[in-house]
């Protein structure tokens, strides 16, 4: 049995959505935000660093394990699911699968990072803004390439890699410029946004801010 610790506004909503897709039965403990944005300090009695999401499997044999960094635990869930949501056969597809899912955390997401706390910085954060501004724009024109040439991610099906890919890419549509001129990245974001299995997992999430 599956149990997602589930923080509201956060990555963990795309491992809800993946286990829509998967069509597995899970148990959904929500947490809420503190007033400062921080995660509540009952997520340190599921796993010692506090985060989320985390994903804790109930084994047969009565022992459990839990898991987190979401790139690790949708690797997990396509193994456990027997290949579900994993690459095809073939090798570009291969390729192009894992840098994404690797991608999605280890390059866009500090950049984004940066981005915001620069904005929120006086004075340090206006000199530091005019040198992180334009490196959004380089992973997003990087971004617009590729799926200008393919729908999705990896290749012509939905992946784990385009679920990894669906936070930053919603958080800078938020807040990181992603704008009308990269048209087949909106067109991505309105493609999985319009998945049964995405709108059931905001269902079943609760708040989630980056959608919209």
């Amino acid at each position: 049995m599956l149990v997602v610790h589930h923080l509201e506004n956060s990555r963990s909503q795309r491992i809800l959505w993946m286990l829509e897709e998967l069509q597995f039965d899970y148990e959904l403990h929500r947490y809420k935000r503190n007033r400062d944005m921080t995660a509540p300090v009952e997520l340190k009695n599921v796993h010692p660093l506090g985060k989320s999401p985390a994903v804790e499997d109930r084994l047969a044999d009565g022992k459990s394990m839990v898991l987190v960094e979401t790139g690790a635990i949708c690797e997990y869930l396509v193994e456990k699911a027997g290949g579900q949501l994993g690459p095809g056969a073939r090798s570009e597809e291969k390729r192009r699968y894992r840098q994404f899912l690797h991608y999605a955390e280890g390059s866009v997401m500090p950049v984004l990072f940066a981005v915001l706390v620069a904005s929120k910085v006086p004075v340090l954060g206006r000199f530091a803004s005019k040198k992180v501004r334009p490196m959004p724009d380089v992973h997003l024109n990087y971004i617009e390439a590729e799926l200008s040439s393919r729908d999705w991610f990896a290749g012509d099906r939905l992946t784990a890699a385009d679920i990894m890919m669906s936070f930053p890419l919603e958080a800078a549509r938020s807040r990181g410029g992603l704008q009308k001129r990269y048209a087949a990245t909106i067109k991505w974001l309105d493609r999985i946004h319009n998945r049964p299995a995405y709108r059931q997992a905001l269902t079943r999430g609760g708040n989630y801010a980056f959608s919209a």
